[in-house]
């Protein structure tokens, strides 16, 4: 919704989760594993498995010069004060949170965009979080602000233990840069908060036994008054136990002030509901199918479908991009615009409004492409209705590489900032308006050396005739013995854009590899359609398509197994699982990072119930027997020909459980296979709290690849 950007519904993947160290075992489950013990996150036997490990990776990788050069140069690119400070504007004023090695846990601060556009802005700290961790002995890590409109001069400042995803929450006053006293404040805790005025929040947490899902989010939204205890906030909302999760959030757009409500039912499946009183009663659900996304604007309401959808006796694809007037829709009228229909090459990303339009971003065969879609002026606007939406592409777009980001401001104007960039293209941040100039404002430096470097585009056949795009990016002549580096996800919608990343390039092209990116099946290449094809006892297409590419790579005289390795982390680090147990012919070596590989008991683990619209449910015996097939870590067998393994992970992951990676290395330990581990103590999901953490994190994984496929 409009007014609900800082508390809008987590993307797969950046989910808060469940900050309990282990799960309840089924009955006789821990007979059947002996290696349920690592489960216990901070249990002392435990941690003393994981320090042995690391003390022994990091005494076969963490050395010499090289690992020295490595770790610098990527430590390097993650502090340039060159690199673009990305912002978010809040009324006359642009945001950014920056890290550099003088500040490891960052900055907020804010300018001008008249000083933002210069070559050295102007900045006004608001928060420094390393003297904040250092004043009160804490391993603070940002997670974000969310702002009150329209005054911004207060915020809801939440901060994270060592990088967890459960933080706690502090209100915090802009104009005196101090936190208020005896303001809105909460525990550690996974929670969800958003300004509803000066006065009241709505909040979901941990409000004690009950109060939260089975996937460890809050199921119950509250409306909190400014100097009232938490527990006499009012309830707006309660989901049932066995939801993901449920929110609030406040449309604070001027003359079209609204509030929501959202339940997410399952990850892929919720409901939309306006409040259109004071009770927990009053609340009108949005008519759309449960798997929709909704949005409203001013007097519109956008919806993407995720399956067709007929209504009225039309029909609408999956995938497409509708508008309706928002009264008209809640009045039973259901005419609908379509603004984008997807065909068997192109998909939607996503959309932004501005003041009058919607920028719309779409794909096609991986490739952006923008245009601008302007509905009828408006009453509102003291202009006559007109007849229909107007579409045209967004002037000023280059034509290469890949939109990473566009930001706007709904409630002001049509000014936006648009972030292009390609695998060998540094990002460039353009400024402008819809109906004016787009000019280049920050452009990044050049990290690698990109000479006698071609990027491709090439397709690969799986087992089923899908073709399955990948690019390859890397010498137009690599060495005979050159590495090559695979990287996949194929999960929960989410695609994988061309984009310039200096680490890589520095850590790995710059060397002489190659490395390629794999758009499989699971992820969002290609609409609902082509992440659909892949879910829940379909899940084998995936990794079908990725085992292919691989394939393909060595039929076009690319790489050879021997060289090739393939990196993947998450939902991908259980993409390299699988690879790991089901095609350890095609791989050199893999690295497996904060990695989902125990299918058996994924869903008993943090945020891993809300997963099961993706996986399925092991406790299900028809899912069970798909999930089975692949789940990487039931999967390992003795005498197989399984090439070297790194797992990495961290031990304040709190979204995919640290106990995946350390039984996975346990069990391949004890059956004599060449596996290494690292687990950081902090990072949560990230495995990374700061950028000394992640260049050191990151020298480890391309040290060990490098070495394992170019035996030096």
């Amino acid at each position: 919704m409009a007014g609900m950007t800082d508390a809008a519904r987590p993307a797969a993947d950046q989910q808060p989760t469940s900050s309990a160290s282990s799960a309840t075992p089924a009955s006789g489950e821990e007979a059947a594993d002996p290696y349920l013990w690592l489960e216990d996150v901070t249990g002392e036997e435990a941690l003393d498995w994981v320090r042995e490990r690391n003390d022994e990776t990091l005494a076969g990788l963490a050395t010499g010069e090289r690992f020295e050069e490595l770790r610098t140069q990527i430590r390097e690119v993650l502090d340039s004060d060159d690199r673009i400070p990305y912002v978010a504007r809040r009324g006359g004023l642009l945001y950014n949170f920056w890290q550099d090695a003088e500040h490891p846990r960052g900055l907020w601060r804010r300018t001008t965009l008249e000083s933002y556009r210069t070559d050295h802005p102007e900045w006004e700290v608001l928060l420094d979080v390393d003297q904040l961790a250092a004043d009160e002995g804490e391993s603070w890590v940002w997670k974000g602000a969310p702002v009150l409109r329209p005054e911004f001069r207060l915020a809801l400042v939440e901060l994270s233990r060592g990088g967890a995803d459960a933080t706690v929450v502090r209100e915090f006053d802009l104009q005196t840069r101090t936190f208020v006293e005896d303001g809105f404040q909460l525990p550690e805790a996974k929670s969800f908060v958003g300004w509803i005025d000066a006065d009241r929040i709505y909040v979901g947490t941990d409000f004690g036994p009950g109060s939260l899902t089975s996937s460890g989010y809050p199921r119950i939204v509250k409306e909190w008054r400014r100097g009232t205890p938490l527990a006499e906030a009012e309830t707006i909302f309660e989901g049932k136990p066995d939801d993901v999760l449920a929110y609030g959030g406040h449309d604070s757009t001027e003359g079209f002030e609204r509030d929501f409500v959202q339940r997410r039912i399952e990850f892929y499946s919720g409901e939309t509901y306006l409040r259109t009183g004071d009770g927990a009663a009053d609340l009108e659900r949005i008519d759309v199918p449960n798997d929709a996304e909704v949005d409203v604007q001013r007097e519109w309401l956008t919806v993407v479908t995720r399956t067709p959808w007929t209504v009225d006796g039309a029909t609408y694809p999956a995938g497409a991009l509708l508008a309706a007037p928002f009264e008209d829709f809640r009045a039973g009228r259901r005419t609908l615009t379509v603004l984008f229909e997807p065909d068997e090459h192109t998909s939607l990303v996503g959309s932004v409004w501005t003041r009058h339009h919607l920028i719309v971003n779409t794909l096609s065969d991986v490739k952006s492409r923008l245009e601008v879609f302007t509905p009828p002026a408006s009453a509102a606007d003291g202009q006559a209705v007109n007849s229909g939406w107007t579409r045209r592409p967004l002037a000023g777009v280059p034509e290469f590489g890949s939109v990473g980001q566009i930001g706007a401001d709904p409630h002001a104007d049509d000014e936006f900032f648009l972030q292009t960039s390609g695998y060998t293209e540094p990002a460039t941040l353009r400024y402008g308006t819809v109906d004016g100039d787009l000019e280049p404002v920050k452009q990044a430096p050049a990290m690698f050396d990109t000479d006698g470097l071609r990027v491709r585009q090439l397709f690969a056949t799986s087992d089923d005739g899908t073709q399955v795009p990948y690019f390859v990016v890397g010498p137009e002549r690599p060495a005979a013995d050159a590495p090559t580096l695979l990287y996949g996800y194929g999960g929960f919608e989410i695609s994988n854009l061309p984009g310039y990343q200096a680490a890589t390039g520095r850590a790995w092209l710059a060397r002489g590899g190659t490395y390629v990116v794999a758009n499989i099946r699971g992820g969002g290449e290609y609409g609902p359609r082509w992440h659909r094809a892949a879910l829940r006892e379909n899940r084998l297409r995936a990794y079908e398509d990725f085992a292919a590419v691989a394939r393909d790579l060595v039929a076009r005289g690319i790489t050879e197994p021997s060289r090739l390795g393939t990196q993947g982390g998450s939902n991908g680090g259980l993409l390299m699982g699988v690879m790991l147990t089901r095609y350890p012919e095609l791989f050199g070596a893999i690295v497996c990072q904060v990695p989902l590989l125990d299918m058996k008991r994924y869903h008993r683990l943090l945020a891993g119930a809300s997963w099961m619209a993706e996986y399925g449910d092991p406790d299900d015996e028809a899912d069970w027997a798909f999930i089975s097939k692949y789940s990487p870590y039931q999967n390992v067998r003795a005498g197989q020909p399984y090439p070297p393994a790194l797992f990495m992970t961290s031990t304040r992951d709190d979204r995919v459980h640290p106990g995946h990676a350390r039984k996975m290395v346990a069990r391949m330990r004890d059956l004599g296979y060449d596996v290494a581990s690292y687990e950081n103590i902090e990072g949560g999901h990230g495995a990374a709290a700061d950028n000394e953490q992640l260049a050191f994190r990151n020298a480890l994984a391309y040290e060990f690849l490098w070495r394992q496929l170019t035996k030096s």
